[in-house]
């Protein structure tokens, strides 16, 4: 029978591992992640599929100390090719501060009468070729009129695309000037397309769609008005639960830039997948066409 002394010690060690879960919950929650929702774990059956980072509040036994690795589900459903109804012809939008200083200065856009129509066509000069953007106004308009405002006042120019996945999520991630994945504009908002097509209680938001190749889309922390400045170009099919909103699509020029820079893979250095590229991409300059 163990001894009070030896009890006292396994309760210490148990306390110890705790706080330390603790400790990295708290690290991973600073960082912007792609590959999990706040509704749930997204859950994986692929051989070889990469694991993305979800950030659970819990404290629970040692049985669960893998509890912050989520992975993709072995075959993923369809997104919504449209809205179920189209957006009036403006919308108000609301970007409210998230109590955190811009990365680099911006201000937030005019939020009222927000046009739903039409195309943004951004070019992103890039330190490994260009990557076209056509942004549809119609599908995410307080996205699309957040990130040409950006754009506009030059945030993302001589900013690095700091993360890249070549396992499971075919992702390239860009958007924050700090390249460190922690860095916003100041400001938050709230998902659109795809998430607003589902009610709030679906399971459905739980479960992973295809993601598909020439995507662009929004990451964020998990929590709900999070989307800052951080985006994700999806280079090849990749399932993530609908909770990232998508605003429109990468030309095909651009695609072949994304693909060259993951043909050299990535340094495997980020807790939640995937690592900054082997091959340095930089964003030179944004810009909005007239």
């Amino acid at each position: 029978m163990p001894s009070n002394e030896q009890r006292r010690q396994t309760a210490k060690r148990k306390l110890e591992r705790q706080l330390e879960r603790r400790a990295e919950r708290d690290r991973k929650r600073k960082q912007m992640t792609i590959g999990a929702s706040v509704l749930g774990v997204v859950l994986v059956i692929a051989a070889g599929a990469v694991l993305y980072g979800l950030t659970r509040s819990d404290d629970t036994s040692d049985a669960t100390a893998s509890e912050s690795t989520p992975t993709q589900e072995s075959a993923a459903g369809e997104m919504p090719t449209a809205r179920a109804e189209a957006l009036p012809a403006t919308v108000d939008c609301s970007y409210t501060p998230d109590g955190q200083a811009p990365a680099k200065p911006a201000t937030a856009p005019n939020a009222t009468a927000v046009s739903t129509e039409g195309v943004a066509e951004v070019t992103l000069a890039t330190s490994q070729g260009t990557i076209g953007l056509n942004l549809d106004r119609a599908e995410s308009p307080c996205t699309v009129n957040s990130f040409v405002s950006l754009a506009q006042q030059g945030y993302f120019d001589d900013t690095p695309c700091h993360r890249l996945s070549t396992t499971g999520l075919m992702i390239l991630q860009c958007g924050d000037p700090t390249g460190q994945g922690t860095g916003g504009p100041g400001y938050g908002f709230v998902n659109e397309f795809p998430t607003d097509q589902y009610n709030p209680e679906d399971s459905n938001l739980e479960q992973s769609v295809t993601y598909p190749r020439g995507t662009i889309a929004m990451a964020n922390t998990g929590q709900p008005g999070s989307n800052g400045s951080q985006f994700f170009l999806v280079y090849d099919d990749s399932p993530l639960p609908p909770m990232y909103t998508v605003f429109g699509t990468i030309s095909e020029e651009g695609l072949a830039t994304i693909e060259k820079v993951a043909a050299a893979g990535d340094d495997g250095s980020m807790s939640a997948g995937g690592g900054k590229p082997n091959t340095p991409i930089q964003i030179q300059t944004a810009t909005v066409a007239a």
